[in-house]
């Protein structure tokens, strides 16, 4: 049986290079190192591979996260469907595994610019971003690489940007990006309609200027679509 991959599945597949070992950590569809700290996930993978003829190529392994993945063993990391919280705690807790010359695919569901900001400071640099909406979903999603230097800069409004919604996505001024900002933008200004119609305290003016701040740095965001170069 053919497997059929969703448009996500798909696009986190074109960011591995050609040729590469790959380490799925969570192993919702099993390829090459299928990795998952839930031992019934890891069975569940085994049969799949078994059902798909790959078991000459895929293995499985139960492991947290990087912890039982060996240095070397792997050319490609991928770590998507999952909080943006657990994949910083994953490659926090796995440097053991990473020799600096491996590809990380990630795919963080939440706290993306958070993820984004540790990766700066952390000695990781995105190389390549890709973004898409499928079921009224949108994923951002990025291929990084180890640095021997962290990027350490201020907390500009640019830098605040390019963390929010990625650098290399508004280098491309890609084009679902640009869908994705300007649907947060109603959003944001709805919000600020209704804040402002309701009476004023402390808990709305600290919310208000949350959503001023949001609404600035998607702001800043699209004129990049105006000035950046193709």
């Amino acid at each position: 049986m053919a497997i059929r991959l969703s448009n996500r599945l798909s696009a986190l597949a074109s960011l591995v290079s050609k040729g590469h070992r790959l380490a799925d950590i969570g192993t919702d569809h099993a390829s090459a190192f299928a990795m998952d700290i839930g031992k019934g996930r890891v069975q569940q993978a085994t049969a799949d591979i078994k059902e798909q003829g790959l078991s000459s190529r895929s293995w499985t392994r139960l492991s947290d996260g990087l912890t039982a993945l060996q240095p070397g063993e792997a050319d490609t990391i991928l770590i998507a469907g999952m909080g943006g919280g657990l994949v910083m705690k994953i490659l926090s807790q796995g440097t053991h595994a990473l020799t600096g010359s491996e590809e990380l695919i990630l795919q963080p569901q939440s706290e993306i610019a958070q993820v984004r900001a540790y990766l700066r400071t952390h000695g990781f640099r995105i190389l390549e971003e890709e973004m898409i909406l499928e079921d009224g979903k949108y994923y951002p999603m990025m291929k990084v690489a180890q640095e021997t230097a962290s990027d350490q800069r201020e907390e500009t409004v640019q830098v605040q940007v390019e963390d929010a919604f990625g650098p290399v996505l508004l280098q491309k001024k890609h084009p679902v990006l640009k869908e994705w900002l300007q649907r947060e933008l109603k959003t944001v200004d709805t919000v600020c309609r209704q804040l402002a119609a309701q009476p004023e305290n402390e808990r709305i003016t600290i919310r208000m200027a949350q959503v001023q701040e949001k609404r600035q740095l998607i702001l800043e965001a699209l004129k990049r679509y105006e000035t950046a170069d193709v």
